[in-house]
């Protein structure tokens, strides 16, 4: 897998998790977010790995869902490196992505 295209949609799907503050940007992560799970889907078809090719932990939905349940229950204090964000669209951002990263 090319490190550059791994930094690239990395850099996309955080840009657009910094960026939610409202349902308009949580529908706009949610797409970027789809999008990098449908890439790594095509990239994964040509080879097997683990971690993923774009670092998705959890490969199918009922995986992914406890994964976000998981750290959203871990999380509801904050974690040692993540506050809880005040904005309440921020932190379903959050649990979102959690469920791509959290195992």
């Amino acid at each position: 897998m090319d490190d550059e295209l791994k930094r690239q949609m990395a850099a996309r799907l955080r840009d657009a998790l910094e960026q939610v503050d409202d349902e308009r940007s949580l529908i706009h992560f949610l797409r970027v977010l789809g999008h990098d799970w449908n890439r790594e889907r095509q990239l994964e078809a040509d080879m097997l790995s683990l971690p993923a090719a774009l670092g998705w932990e959890n490969r199918s939905i009922g995986e992914y869902l406890e994964a976000m349940v998981d750290w959203a229950e871990a999380s509801e204090e904050g974690l040692r490196f993540c506050d809880v964000p005040d904005n309440p669209w921020r932190r379903m951002a959050n649990i979102l992505f959690a469920g791509k990263i959290y195992a």
